[in-house]
């Protein structure tokens, strides 16, 4: 399901750029099973084929992925790493909503290496929107939105000063929510700064 959104953000902003999609969903379902750093073999084996840059959609195996580069000699950006600067620069109080508990973790660690580069203090949370993967791997992707959006518009200026969603996939949410909370999705940013611009 990523591959409109990511088309359709470089058709709308980057018109010309090229992009390579590889989907390889074993990835997320062995993550979520072993833990992400057990895909460290699998994902070296995809980046050395690659000539980059390469932007990671999956906020589970992002970090993963990104350790790799230097490695490899692969310019490697997770998604959301452009998502999580700009959550440091909008306030100190960060909520971050998931779907997928293995995604958690990396997110929060994102976080406050972003507020550590940024010499900025911060306080991350994190909520699991429950329900919400259950509905978007039984095909309904807009049943997930839609909870993920009520889990936004849950929140106020007294929870938190911005809310981050975790994953690509909840990004449809941004435009659903109601709250006066920013909210803040990874594709148009983590596509720009991957394409330079």
């Amino acid at each position: 399901m990523h591959v409109p959104v990511f088309d359709a953000l470089r058709d709308r902003h980057h018109p010309g750029a090229v992009l390579r999609h590889l989907v390889v969903p074993e990835l997320l379902e062995r993550a979520r099973e072993r833990g992400p750093a057990s895909q460290a073999p699998a994902v070296r084996e995809l980046l050395a084929g690659s000539g980059g840059p390469v932007l990671v959609t999956c906020s589970s195996i992002g970090a993963v992925a990104e350790s790799l580069g230097p490695e490899l000699g692969v310019p490697v950006l997770r998604v959301d790493r452009p998502l999580a600067a700009a959550a440091v620069r909008t306030g100190e109080r960060i909520l971050v909503l998931a779907t997928v508990e293995s995604t958690l973790a990396p997110t929060a660690e994102l976080l406050a290496q972003e507020a550590g580069r940024a010499g900025r203090p911060v306080s991350v949370r994190t909520r699991l929107v429950d329900g919400a993967w259950d509905r978007f791997a039984a095909g309904d992707p807009a049943g997930c939105l839609r909870l993920v959006a009520d889990a936004a518009d849950a929140v106020t200026a007294a929870d938190a000063d911005v809310i981050v969603l975790a994953q690509v996939s909840m990004a449809g949410a941004q435009d659903l929510a109601t709250t006066a909370v920013p909210v803040l999705s990874s594709p148009a940013t983590g596509l720009a700064a991957a394409l330079g611009q």
